[in-house]
């Protein structure tokens, strides 16, 4: 019981860790940086800019009817949340790896989702530019906070099959 209660506060933390390192990052780029600034952290590497994504990911659906928007960026991403935030809660067999990676989705799910419902529009205000060899989009703490936790999804496929593997090789062997 005391382990299962753990494990809820665990994932409540980082969802809510997630969502606080989104909103006050979100609040410091509204409060502190005018619309298309250019601010040059580290050179033409990192730069800082506010805009306001009104679409999904890189804008996309930005010209969507309103209707079609709504269910499409609201509805469809709340259900998503919705399901992925009980399924970490009921499904007890799940890695540490899985619940962190699951807990950061859900955290960076909902501080777009929150925004969206607050604001009609995503503010995100980072652009990384690697010399061309690597580049981005503009985006958000949220968006660092999903592309985090599924990078730890894979790697907890990538390490769970390696040890499935491993387990029939050793399977194998004590046949022979």
């Amino acid at each position: 019981m005391k382990s299962n209660v753990n494990r809820i506060i665990a994932i409540l933390a980082i969802i809510i860790v997630n969502i606080g390192c989104d909103q006050i990052t979100k609040d410091m780029a509204r409060e502190q940086i005018e619309y298309n600034e250019r601010i040059e952290v580290i050179g033409d590497n990192l730069i800082l800019t506010k805009v306001e994504n009104s679409g999904a990911f890189l804008g996309m659906g930005s010209n969507l009817s309103p209707i079609f928007k709504n269910i499409l960026l609201l509805g469809l991403p709340g259900v998503v949340m919705i399901g992925l935030f009980v399924f970490l809660l009921i499904k007890k067999d799940l890695t540490k790896l899985a619940i962190v990676g699951l807990s950061f989705i859900v955290g960076g799910g909902i501080g777009n989702l929150y925004d969206r419902i607050l604001y009609g529009s995503v503010t995100d205000m980072v652009h990384i530019d690697l010399g061309g060899v690597f580049r981005t989009g503009i985006f958000n703490a949220a968006d660092v906070s999903v592309m985090i936790g599924t990078g730890l999804i894979l790697l907890e496929q990538f390490l769970t099959r390696k040890d499935h593997e491993k387990a029939k090789e050793a399977a194998v062997q004590s046949e022979d």
